[in-house]
């Protein structure tokens, strides 16, 4: 067992799905000595109040940082460089500052103009999440067996970086390091693209005019279902994705317009082999993410929190 909690006082600086999973999965492994949190709203203040799940909750950024040994920004990325110039005079030195954005270049350069050198900036992203959103949407589960990618900067203390990464161990997650800029390429590929593809398909179904709304909804197979969860995330989140990760997000964007017309192209002309050979290629895709434990057949909320590794490595 450890001596103690990894973290005197962990700061939450908004409180959705991903930071009220932090909130809830932290005060289970004993992570902070205290949880402070804030969120823009003050609804959604009081609806954390209420649930109880944080040791204090306070109306300001400002407030919410003083003293915190961790600070976490859990807000759409767009949002991160103005919070970051926001809090940087409260900061306590010798703080790690982190998020949790799926974005990584833009919130490396927005964030670390603002912050100063006496605290650890070290951006993170959590690969985990539901279609849900608000404080009541979190659950202390969810970074079991997810992955979260850590994007230090090239000066970051390596012992900050440790120490962060024993802290996302402790909730569940396998922790994987990379430069910002290649995670944005790779999530483009793996999350922001798909996430424009289903608004697409939804936002097509929705405005044909010989389908109705009724119909859509009535008879929605599994693919369609898919695609609805999907385009049921965070509209303020996902905006701000798209413009801050246009670049990887329109390359990738133009390689599947490429692969597209190629299927378009042979199912104009009737060829049979070049369909099968494409599904028999990406079917293998799928069974790879099976095989790597990415996929379960338990939902979100069905993993259990068990045998999480301690802060001291234990079991």
């Amino acid at each position: 067992m450890s001596a103690g909690p990894l973290f005197g006082r962990i700061a939450l600086i908004g409180f959705g799905l991903i930071g009220g999973s932090i909130a809830r999965a932290a005060r289970a492994q004993g992570l902070a000595g205290e949880i402070v949190a804030t969120a823009r709203s003050p609804a959604t203040r009081a609806r954390v109040q209420e649930l109880g799940i944080v040791d204090r909750v306070v109306d300001t950024n400002a407030e919410a940082v003083k003293d915190a040994d961790l600070v976490i920004l859990s807000i759409p990325v767009g949002a991160c460089g103005p919070v970051a110039e926001e809090i940087a005079p409260h900061l306590k030195p010798g703080a790690i500052v982190s998020d949790v954005g799926s974005v990584k270049g833009m919130v490396l350069r927005d964030m670390a103009a603002h912050l100063p050198k006496t605290v650890h900036f070290i951006p993170a992203h959590p690969v985990a999440g539901t279609e849900h959103s608000g404080p009541d949407s979190g659950f202390a589960e969810l970074f079991i067996n997810r992955w979260c990618i850590l994007t230090p900067p090239p000066e970051a203390d390596p012992a900050a970086v440790e120490k962060l990464a024993t802290f996302w161990r402790a909730l569940g997650a396998n922790v994987e390091t990379m430069a910002a800029d290649h995670h944005d390429l790779v999530l483009a590929v793996t999350s922001h693209l798909p996430h424009l593809i289903a608004y697409t398909i939804v936002g097509t179904a929705d405005e044909l005019e010989d389908v109705t709304q009724a119909e859509v909804l009535k008879f929605s197979a599994g693919g369609f279902r898919d695609f609805t969860r999907i385009a049921a995330s965070d509209p303020t989140m996902w905006r701000d994705v798209f413009l801050a990760n246009k670049d990887a997000v329109l390359e990738m964007l133009g390689a599947f317009q490429e692969d597209l017309s190629k299927l378009t192209r042979a199912i104009r002309r009737g060829d049979g082999e070049a369909l099968f050979d494409h599904f028999t290629r990406t079917r293998a895709i799928r069974r790879g993410i099976v095989n790597l434990g990415q996929e379960t057949a338990d939902p979100d909320f069905g993993r259990k929190h068990a045998n999480l590794p301690k802060p001291d490595g234990k079991s």
